[in-house]
Protein backbone atom coordinates (compact mmCIF):
# COMPACT_ATOMS: atom_id res chain seq x y z
CA UNK A 1 0.00 0.00 0.00
CA UNK A 2 3.11 2.31 0.28
CA UNK A 3 3.12 3.23 -2.96
CA UNK A 4 -0.50 4.22 -3.18
CA UNK A 5 -2.42 2.08 -4.51
CA UNK A 6 -5.77 0.29 -3.10
CA UNK A 7 -4.85 -3.41 -1.55
CA UNK A 8 -7.34 -6.05 -1.41
CA UNK A 9 -7.07 -8.53 1.80
CA UNK A 10 -9.07 -11.50 1.80
CA UNK A 11 -10.08 -13.79 4.75
CA UNK A 12 -11.20 -17.27 4.33
CA UNK A 13 -12.28 -19.77 6.56
CA UNK A 14 -14.90 -22.46 6.71
CA UNK A 15 -18.91 -21.74 7.04
CA UNK A 16 -18.86 -20.18 11.29
CA UNK A 17 -15.47 -19.30 11.65
CA UNK A 18 -15.51 -16.56 12.37
CA UNK A 19 -15.07 -14.54 8.99
CA UNK A 20 -17.21 -11.82 9.26
CA UNK A 21 -16.97 -11.08 12.69
CA UNK A 22 -12.89 -10.85 11.95
CA UNK A 23 -13.36 -8.67 9.22
CA UNK A 24 -15.89 -6.30 10.49
CA UNK A 25 -13.43 -5.66 13.76
CA UNK A 26 -10.28 -4.82 11.60
CA UNK A 27 -12.15 -2.42 9.23
CA UNK A 28 -13.74 -1.08 12.50
CA UNK A 29 -10.07 -0.56 14.02
CA UNK A 30 -8.70 0.78 10.69
CA UNK A 31 -10.89 3.30 10.18
CA UNK A 32 -10.61 4.86 13.29
CA UNK A 33 -11.52 8.82 12.39
CA UNK A 34 -10.94 7.96 8.80
CA UNK A 35 -14.57 5.97 8.07
CA UNK A 36 -13.35 5.43 5.13
CA UNK A 37 -10.04 4.73 4.84
CA UNK A 38 -11.24 0.72 4.73
CA UNK A 39 -13.97 -1.09 3.40
CA UNK A 40 -15.65 -4.36 4.14
CA UNK A 41 -17.02 -6.50 0.45
CA UNK A 42 -18.42 -9.66 1.62
CA UNK A 43 -17.81 -12.47 -1.19
CA UNK A 44 -22.15 -13.61 0.14
CA UNK A 45 -23.43 -10.54 -2.58
CA UNK A 46 -22.71 -13.59 -4.85
CA UNK A 47 -24.87 -16.42 -4.46
CA UNK A 48 -27.30 -17.25 -7.02
CA UNK A 49 -30.35 -15.86 -6.09
CA UNK A 50 -32.93 -18.76 -4.77
CA UNK A 51 -35.35 -18.52 -8.16
CA UNK A 52 -32.11 -19.52 -10.29
CA UNK A 53 -31.03 -22.10 -7.57
CA UNK A 54 -34.49 -23.99 -8.15
CA UNK A 55 -33.88 -23.53 -11.96
CA UNK A 56 -30.55 -25.39 -11.47
CA UNK A 57 -31.37 -27.87 -9.58
CA UNK A 58 -29.34 -26.99 -6.58
CA UNK A 59 -31.22 -25.07 -3.69
CA UNK A 60 -31.16 -28.13 -1.41
CA UNK A 61 -27.10 -27.45 -1.41
CA UNK A 62 -26.94 -23.61 -1.09
CA UNK A 63 -23.59 -22.44 0.01
CA UNK A 64 -21.81 -25.06 -1.94
CA UNK A 65 -19.33 -23.44 -4.47
CA UNK A 66 -21.31 -24.00 -7.45
CA UNK A 67 -24.08 -22.27 -6.10
CA UNK A 68 -22.46 -18.84 -6.32
CA UNK A 69 -21.10 -16.38 -9.49
CA UNK A 70 -17.56 -17.26 -8.92
CA UNK A 71 -16.43 -15.40 -11.99
CA UNK A 72 -18.78 -11.90 -10.97
CA UNK A 73 -16.92 -12.05 -8.00
CA UNK A 74 -13.46 -12.05 -9.58
CA UNK A 75 -14.44 -9.19 -11.69
CA UNK A 76 -15.43 -7.27 -8.98
CA UNK A 77 -12.45 -7.96 -7.14
CA UNK A 78 -10.15 -7.07 -10.25
CA UNK A 79 -12.63 -3.66 -10.29
CA UNK A 80 -11.88 -2.69 -6.77
CA UNK A 81 -7.61 -3.21 -7.45
CA UNK A 82 -8.27 -1.09 -10.38
CA UNK A 83 -10.75 1.24 -10.66
CA UNK A 84 -10.13 4.27 -7.72
CA UNK A 85 -11.48 7.07 -9.97
CA UNK A 86 -15.23 6.42 -8.91
CA UNK A 87 -17.52 4.69 -6.18
CA UNK A 88 -17.68 0.84 -6.94
CA UNK A 89 -20.66 -0.57 -6.15
CA UNK A 90 -20.54 -4.46 -4.34
CA UNK A 91 -24.18 -6.58 -3.42
CA UNK A 92 -24.37 -7.43 -0.19
CA UNK A 93 -26.45 -10.37 1.58
CA UNK A 94 -30.08 -10.05 3.01
CA UNK A 95 -29.43 -13.02 5.86
CA UNK A 96 -33.38 -13.13 6.66
CA UNK A 97 -34.71 -12.99 3.51
CA UNK A 98 -31.07 -15.22 2.02
CA UNK A 99 -30.55 -13.18 -1.06
CA UNK A 100 -28.42 -10.82 -2.44
CA UNK A 101 -29.24 -7.38 -2.86
CA UNK A 102 -27.08 -5.82 -5.80
CA UNK A 103 -25.39 -2.34 -5.22
CA UNK A 104 -26.05 -2.74 -1.41
CA UNK A 105 -22.43 -1.63 -0.26
CA UNK A 106 -20.50 1.58 -1.61
CA UNK A 107 -16.41 1.73 -2.00
CA UNK A 108 -15.65 5.30 -2.18
CA UNK A 109 -12.29 6.49 -3.80
CA UNK A 110 -10.66 7.27 -0.85
CA UNK A 111 -11.18 3.48 0.36
CA UNK A 112 -7.37 2.18 0.55
CA UNK A 113 -7.99 -1.17 1.65
CA UNK A 114 -10.88 -3.38 0.73
CA UNK A 115 -11.46 -5.97 3.34
CA UNK A 116 -13.08 -9.09 1.47
CA UNK A 117 -13.97 -12.59 3.32
CA UNK A 118 -15.37 -15.87 2.32
CA UNK A 119 -15.15 -19.64 2.37
CA UNK A 120 -13.57 -20.12 -1.24
CA UNK A 121 -11.16 -17.58 -1.64
CA UNK A 122 -8.74 -20.15 -2.35
CA UNK A 123 -10.18 -22.77 -4.27
CA UNK A 124 -8.44 -23.16 -7.50
CA UNK A 125 -11.19 -25.02 -9.00
CA UNK A 126 -13.21 -23.31 -11.69
CA UNK A 127 -13.68 -19.92 -11.99
CA UNK A 128 -12.84 -19.73 -8.14
CA UNK A 129 -8.97 -19.81 -9.38
CA UNK A 130 -9.19 -16.07 -10.64
CA UNK A 131 -10.21 -14.84 -7.32
CA UNK A 132 -6.93 -15.46 -5.28
CA UNK A 133 -4.64 -13.46 -7.60
CA UNK A 134 -7.06 -10.44 -7.18
CA UNK A 135 -6.00 -10.60 -3.72
CA UNK A 136 -2.93 -9.11 -2.23
CA UNK A 137 -3.12 -11.29 0.98
CA UNK A 138 -5.28 -14.20 2.19
CA UNK A 139 -5.51 -14.85 5.83
CA UNK A 140 -7.37 -18.33 7.22
CA UNK A 141 -9.86 -18.01 9.84
CA UNK A 142 -9.50 -20.69 12.22
CA UNK A 143 -11.80 -21.94 14.70
CA UNK A 144 -12.70 -24.87 17.48
CA UNK A 145 -14.60 -27.58 15.47
CA UNK A 146 -16.99 -27.91 17.76
CA UNK A 147 -17.74 -24.41 18.46
CA UNK A 148 -17.94 -23.41 15.17
CA UNK A 149 -20.86 -26.08 14.65
CA UNK A 150 -22.53 -24.68 17.73
CA UNK A 151 -22.07 -21.13 16.40
CA UNK A 152 -24.02 -22.49 12.91
CA UNK A 153 -26.79 -23.84 14.38
CA UNK A 154 -27.52 -20.72 16.54
CA UNK A 155 -27.18 -19.10 13.59
CA UNK A 156 -29.79 -21.13 11.45
CA UNK A 157 -32.00 -21.09 14.32
CA UNK A 158 -31.98 -16.92 14.79
CA UNK A 159 -32.73 -16.62 10.88
CA UNK A 160 -35.58 -19.21 10.63
CA UNK A 161 -34.81 -22.75 10.68
CA UNK A 162 -36.26 -25.40 13.26
CA UNK A 163 -33.51 -27.15 15.62
CA UNK A 164 -33.55 -30.45 13.73
CA UNK A 165 -33.63 -28.69 10.10
CA UNK A 166 -30.44 -26.43 11.46
CA UNK A 167 -28.55 -29.36 12.81
CA UNK A 168 -29.48 -31.46 9.88
CA UNK A 169 -28.41 -28.69 7.68
CA UNK A 170 -25.22 -27.91 9.45
CA UNK A 171 -23.78 -31.43 9.45
CA UNK A 172 -25.00 -32.28 6.06
CA UNK A 173 -24.52 -29.25 3.52
CA UNK A 174 -22.60 -26.69 5.43
CA UNK A 175 -20.19 -29.66 6.37
CA UNK A 176 -19.47 -30.65 3.05
CA UNK A 177 -18.66 -27.38 2.42
CA UNK A 178 -16.60 -26.42 5.65
CA UNK A 179 -14.09 -29.84 4.55
CA UNK A 180 -13.55 -28.64 1.34
CA UNK A 181 -12.42 -25.24 2.63
CA UNK A 182 -10.34 -26.37 5.09
CA UNK A 183 -8.57 -28.35 2.70
CA UNK A 184 -7.46 -24.92 1.24
CA UNK A 185 -5.69 -23.82 4.73
CA UNK A 186 -1.85 -24.87 3.74
CA UNK A 187 -2.46 -21.80 0.54
CA UNK A 188 -3.39 -18.83 3.12
CA UNK A 189 -0.25 -16.16 4.26
CA UNK A 190 -1.33 -16.25 7.64
CA UNK A 191 -3.54 -18.77 9.73
CA UNK A 192 -5.61 -16.61 12.74
CA UNK A 193 -5.67 -18.70 15.28
CA UNK A 194 -9.42 -19.06 17.77
CA UNK A 195 -7.25 -17.07 20.45
CA UNK A 196 -6.57 -13.95 17.97
CA UNK A 197 -10.27 -13.88 17.21
CA UNK A 198 -12.20 -10.43 18.24
CA UNK A 199 -15.01 -11.36 21.13
CA UNK A 200 -17.39 -9.49 20.06
CA UNK A 201 -20.70 -11.33 19.27
CA UNK A 202 -22.12 -14.23 17.13
CA UNK A 203 -19.19 -14.74 14.44
CA UNK A 204 -21.39 -14.75 11.35
CA UNK A 205 -18.62 -16.13 8.50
Amino acid sequence: MRDGRRAVLGIAGSPGAGKTTLAGHLVRALNGDEPRWAAHVPMDGFHLADVELDRLGRRDRKGAPDTFDAAGYAALLRRLRDDTDEVVYAPGFERVLEQPLAGAIPVPPAARLVVTEGNYLLLTEGSWARVRPCLDEVWFCETDEHERVRRLIARHEEFGKEHDTAVAWVLGTDQRNADLVAATRGRADLVVPPAALPAVGLPEG
